[in-house]
């Protein structure tokens, strides 16, 4: 697809199809990855849409086999996550916002050990995907969501020690 009819195609139904994964995903942040993984792939697919169906219906499809995809995936996940890491619940990121529990909280980042303590920032601080955290140290997205699910552990372990 050339540059021009990507650009129209991009301009004519990115809110549509956003509009539409809103529907499905019910998160704002997992329906603008999935809206733009739709469009990447819409345009970079050396398939060219083949007129079958309207544009719209074309990305909508698109845009729903992801979505079932990111599902599938997250479903898998979460089910060797929950097997390999207990839950500490969210308690560390809610402690953040109390200021010197959050003073308390980034000394113990300071003192932990690579890559633990950038992929923590990274995912809280930076607010970056488990996908984009991977892909900065070059390794897969279930590596980083493991590494900050290590880390969570290793901190609230130390966070009991401080009896924080």
């Amino acid at each position: 697809m050339d540059k021009k009819t990507a650009e129209k195609l991009y301009e004519a139904f990115y809110m549509k199809v956003f509009s539409y994964v809103m529907t499905l995903a019910k998160d704002r942040g997992d329906a603008e990855e999935i809206t733009q993984e739709t469009f990447f792939r819409a345009i970079s697919t050396e398939k060219s849409f083949r007129g079958d169906s309207d544009s719209y219906t074309w990305l909508c499809a698109i845009a729903k086999n992801i979505f079932i995809d990111e599902k599938r995936r997250y479903a898998r996940q979460d089910d060797e996550l929950s097997e390999e890491i207990p839950d500490t619940n969210r308690a560390i990121e809610e402690k953040l916002s109390d200021r010197q529990t959050s003073i308390r909280i980034h000394s113990i980042l300071h003192q932990m050990e690579e890559p633990y303590k950038e992929v923590f920032q990274l995912r809280v601080f930076g607010e970056l995907s488990f996908a984009e955290i991977g892909s900065i140290f070059g390794k897969t997205e279930t590596w980083a969501r493991v590494t900050y699910h290590r880390a969570r552990v290793k901190i609230k372990e130390r966070m009991d020690e401080y009896e924080i």
